[in-house]
């Protein structure tokens, strides 16, 4: 949080009776997310009439609430031990099958047990062409995605790697699972994505023109194969916006299995069982296939499907009554 946002307050009106505190905090002090409004909050920095509160706090009419958003510790990449899965290394780059529920690199509430820290950890040298929290960082994977991602060991690797994909040579391969079936074997969604603007952690697609700051981005997939009420799709990004495959699907009310931010159900229900929740969006990224940097050698690198992922397939085909599956797909098993 920058030093810069002064502390206020705020007198609580009429039309604020009955209003949560955290709500009330977030609506009136747009340049604190939700999540900082809690963490102030709970550090007993916003107080109601001198006094600490929860987030809960129902606010009455005249009530003085006082937010001091005191700036954070400088957050900076700390070397971890964490094994990593690593398909691939060379003197340039390496290649991590990185597993889900780990974030790349430090950000807001979170400084620890990221892949960045973990190469860290192993004595890895990394690029200096990012910034001290995101050195070799060219590009990423949401938290809950897992797969292949190519970190730069060295300044040359980094800007020829960030070259490549700025002008869209590197082929990005992910496995998806969505709900429903989808129409036809194999489809195209071209909707420019941009930040939802009634909630922040959420990106929302839109057709071009639709919002000033959206940007183009292009999903291509294929059918794979159908589990009842889901589909295994492949996926190429052509673009890589921010929650892309996510927010496109969603977009089509078929939404990733599991990704409940962007309206997927909880638990699946197939014809013979209710399956458990998975605790994760069913989204993998499965190949990454890229011109190396130096050699000039096309290098191709394929992540088995998480284990998790894998399991919660095969229970899928069990209560969707699915005799087996396509032997097409024994390479990403």
């Amino acid at each position: 949080m920058s030093s810069s946002i002064a502390p206020q307050e705020i007198v609580a009106g009429p039309a604020d009776s009955g209003s949560r505190l955290d709500r009330f905090v977030t609506a009136r002090c747009p340049e604190l997310s939700r999540s900082r409004v809690q963490e102030l909050i709970d550090s007993g920095l916003v107080q109601v009439n001198g006094l600490r509160s929860k987030p809960s706090h129902k606010l009455k009419n005249g009530d003085r609430i006082e937010v001091r958003p005191e700036p954070r510790a400088p957050l900076k990449a700390e070397a971890e031990f964490i094994p990593l899965d690593v398909p691939y290394e060379d003197d340039d780059l390496i290649v991590i099958n990185k597993p889900a529920g780990m974030t790349v690199h430090a950000g807001a509430g979170n400084s620890s047990g990221t892949l960045v820290n973990a190469l860290l950890g192993r004595g890895q040298a990394l690029s200096q062409s990012g910034d001290a929290l995101r050195p070799g960082i060219v590009h990423r994977l949401d938290k809950d995605t897992s797969g292949t991602i190519v970190i730069a060991k060295n300044d040359f690797a980094h800007t020829k790697l960030a070259e490549a994909f700025q002008s869209r040579t590197i082929q990005k391969t992910y496995l998806a699972l969505v709900q429903g079936k989808l129409t036809g074997e194999k489809g195209r969604i071209e909707l420019a994505i941009s930040r939802d603007p009634k909630r922040r952690m959420r990106m929302t697609a839109r057709p071009a023109g639709k919002f000033a700051k959206a940007r183009s981005a292009r999903t291509d997939w294929v059918k794979l194969q159908e589990f009842g009420p889901a589909t295994l799709v492949e996926v190429q990004l052509h673009t890589g916006r921010t929650h892309q495959i996510r927010v496109h699907f969603s977009a089509l009310k078929h939404p990733v299995v599991g990704d409940t931010l962007y309206g997927a159900a909880t638990q699946l229900t197939a014809e013979r069982a209710r399956l458990p929740a998975l605790g994760r969006q069913f989204l993998h990224a499965a190949r990454l296939s890229f011109i190396h940097p130096r050699t000039g050698k096309q290098i191709t690198v394929t992540a088995p499907l998480a284990p998790e992922l894998k399991l919660y397939l095969e229970k899928l085909a069990a209560a969707a009554g699915v005799a087996k599956i396509d032997a097409s797909l024994a390479c990403f098993l």
